[in-house]
Formats: C-alpha cells, structure tokens, sequence
C-alpha cells in the first residue's frame, strides 16, 4: 500500500522517460490518494513543464550527459558535465534528505543516476524501469544498487546484471488508446474501406521518412486504392506545399497530409499499417493496438536502441524493420506494396503484436513498489 508513502521519481531528458514515468504516479495518484509524489528532474527539459502542467511537484537538478566525439566542442561539453556532476552528486543527496521517501523510482535518462544511488546509499527502496529492448547506461549501472529493476520487455532483460531477478512489467500508454474504435475512429476520419496507411517520423519529423513517402505517394496516389495519413513533423512541414503543388489534394481526399497528429487513439486505430520510428512508446503503442508495422529505427539513438525494439518486433513476427541506411521510396514502396495485397499477413502480424501488449503496466509497476516498500 501507498497511502501515506511518499515517492520520489527521477526521469528527465525525453517524452519517453517522462510519460511512462507520468502515467505511473497518476495511477499512484488515482489509486492511493494521500501519497505524496515529487519529481526531479533537469530544469532545461520537458520535464521541467510537463510535470508540474501534470499537477505533480517538481524540484531541479542540473545534470548532462558525457558527448562521444573528441571535437574541441565536445570536450569542453564534457569538461561541463563533469562540474555538473560534481554539483548534482550532493543535490541528488539534498533532495533524497529533504523529501525523506519511502521509496524512489527511476524511469532513465541522465538525471535518475544520481538522484537513485543517493537514495540507495541512504537506505531507501529503490527500483529502476527500463523502455527499451536495449538497455541505457543508467540504468544497467543502476541496477547492481537498485532493489528492483522492471524492463517493458523480456528482450532487455538479458542485459541487465541486477542484484534481484528484474521483473517485465510492460511499458504504461495512454489509456485512449486501450479503448479506440478502429470503426467509430474510421467513420470520423471519413474512411471508406480502402486501408489506411499511417505514417510519421516524430515531432520534429525525419527527413528521410519524409523523403521515401512522398516518393511512394507520388508514385501511386493515382491509384486511389489506399489512403495515406502522414504527419511530416515541425521540420518537415515544407513538404506538405512541396506534394501539393505536384498534386491536387483537394480532389485527392484520400491523401491527408499533417504536421503532427494529436489525436493518435483515432489515427492508429483506424489504420491498417503504421510506418514509424522505433522509440518504446511507439512499440508498446503499436502492439497495445495490435497494428502491423513496417519500423525504421534512429540510427542516431543513444546504443542504437531503438534498432533492438524493432528487432523485439521483428523476431516475432510482428513487424518489418527497415534500416534507416537502406530505405529509399522504391525500397519502402515495395515493402508497403506486398503487405497491403496481402490482408492475411497484415492481421498475422497485428494479432502478434497484440500477443505481446501489456495493457496494465502502471499497475505492475506500482504493485512492484508496494513491494519493495514493504
């Protein structure tokens, strides 16, 4: 039981450490009233608006992490987070004294380091959460101090070197998209029963998913067998003028071009096949839907992690992975091609992904604290 415990989350730096984080103490908050929770995290991150937009109090930690390039740049940009780490070291423990928890919680990213290993020397419980398939240097050095260790799939736990057996616990999404109506979310989208082909890069947009679906749409929105959704994300929107020139989307319905799509539970829902990066909310938003997907990891992600997500996916059957250094229009054309004539393999691989969802994984991982506080 948490009534009347106090919880301390460490998570900052993206959207993926810090929604699943969120998602379990609004569960905490829903379900045990009158625990307190605090979060820490880096005064410069999403974080440091996201949590208090959240409701949940939030207290500042300066902290970054180490660059891999010996560039003039990137050793004074170390030099920097080795002061900063000299400062948070004693911070981290302020803040464990201050707040005193009953228990403490880290979701990764670089500020869970200290604010963790503050907490276990001074004998609190505590437990990390790992997203992804492929573990970050956090948490798997964390995980010889931690008292529990919950990955989102059984894939990551091979990685992991923990005092205690780790625990799969799924990864927490947004409870719309456990509820979505793939005919109501079709029926206000306007569909008829063409497939629906979603496709996205993230926020910001990727250029080269960008680049290889606007040469597919080009190359067979003539056809009108299928509707395209694609969102090109904030640094992709040219795109949108660049396609429209080249064609009439007012008399090509069947073409929806985004900039961002905020309205996920009805756009994923809807679709017949997802194109996306690989990050773990997308995965877990994906099998939670049981959507086939053809995945294209950033290849630029902190120990290509988000390539050991897709390939979860992949080895089981659920998906098609596509290295960013081979996708092009024709390659992914192709691809989408030969799934969407194929309407068997598309539900093969939708119903695999739904095997493999966690729907409760708020509650597993607050169970896993009631645990460890005990």
């Amino acid at each position: 039981m948490l009534n009347g415990k106090k919880i301390l989350f460490a998570a900052g730096g993206t959207g993926g450490h810090i929604n699943p984080a969120l998602a379990v103490a609004g569960y905490i908050r829903e379900n045990y009233p009158d625990a307190q929770i605090l979060f820490a995290g880096t005064p410069n991150k999403m974080e440091s608006t996201l949590v208090p937009a959240a409701g949940f109090d939030f207290t500042p930690i300066e902290i970054s992490g180490f660059q891999r390039d010996f560039t003039l740049e990137g050793i004074k940009a170390n030099i920097n987070t080795i002061l900063k780490l000299m400062k948070a070291l004693p911070r981290a423990k302020q803040i464990v004294k201050d707040f005193q928890p009953d228990v403490a919680i880290g979701f990764g990213g670089y500020v869970s380091g200290p604010v963790i290993r503050a907490a276990a020397k001074l004998k609190v419980p505590t437990a990390v959460h790992e997203q992804n398939a492929f573990p970050g240097v956090t948490n798997k050095m964390l995980a010889k101090k931690v008292d529990r260790v919950m990955v989102t799939t059984a894939a990551a736990q091979d990685y992991f070197k923990a005092k205690n057996p780790t625990v799969v616990t799924g990864l927490p999404v947004r409870g719309e998209l456990l509820t979505a109506s793939r005919e109501l979310s079709r029926a206000e989208l306007g569909l008829d029963n063409r497939p629906l082909i979603l496709s996205m890069g993230g926020s910001l947009g990727a250029k080269s998913i960008n680049e290889a679906v606007s040469t597919m749409i080009l190359e067979h929105y003539g056809e009108k067998k299928c509707y395209y959704l694609h969102a090109t994300g904030k640094n992709g929107v040219a795109l949108i003028d660049e396609l429209g020139q080249k064609i009439n989307l007012d008399e090509n319905k069947h073409i929806m071009l985004r900039e961002y799509i905020n309205d996920m539970d009805r756009c994923m829902s809807a679709a017949d096949l997802v194109i996306c990066r690989a990050g773990a909310s997308s995965i877990s938003e994906l099998q939670v839907m049981g959507k086939a997907s053809i995945l294209i990891p950033y290849p630029y992600a902190a120990e290509n992690h988000q390539f050991y997500n897709a390939k979860d996916l992949v080895d089981n059957n659920a998906a098609i992975l596509i290295e960013e250094k081979d996708l092009n229009g024709e390659k992914l054309s192709q691809v989408v091609d030969l799934l969407i004539s194929n309407p068997d393999k598309l539900k093969e691989f939708g119903d695999n992904a739904k095997k493999m969802a966690v729907t409760d994984a708020a509650k597993r991982i607050t169970e896993n604290l009631c645990e460890i506080v005990k």
